[in-house]
């Protein structure tokens, strides 16, 4: 059985998808942008400020879900360019200060909207 998660705390789907998916006590969040859930658009500002948001974003979720950044598993990280893995990276440790999760990171050629960073994550209970 799986159970749809949908939040106001964080953006809605700008497709034909979801935010998230449980099933059989695992979450699939869908790939996060630094879109802001109170205006519905890209924040301003450079990597920092994306990636703050987008995993803002991925915690509203997980929140929503009932589970906790400590239940992320895996993510994997989508970069416009491969030279802000450095400042992304820092950004991303604030968030994972313990038993961090796994991860994988690559560029890519364009994200959604612009962006400079997407994330998606996969949680366990």
């Amino acid at each position: 059985m799986k159970r749809i998660i949908s939040t106001t705390a964080a953006p809605g789907a700008i497709g034909p998808y979801s935010q998230a998916v449980e099933a059989n006590g695992t979450l699939y969040i869908s790939g996060q942008v630094g879109i802001d859930p109170a205006t519905g658009k890209m924040i301003e500002g450079g990597i920092t400020e994306q990636t703050t948001q987008v995993l803002k974003n991925i915690r509203a979720i997980l929140t929503a879900a009932g589970y906790t950044l400590n239940d992320v598993a895996k993510s994997t990280v989508l970069l416009s360019d491969m030279s802000d893995f450095k400042a992304m990276n820092e950004v991303y440790a604030q968030f994972y200060t313990a038993d961090q999760p796994a991860r994988a990171a690559f560029a890519v050629k364009g994200l959604p909207l612009g962006a400079l960073v997407e994330i998606e994550t996969v949680a366990v209970k």
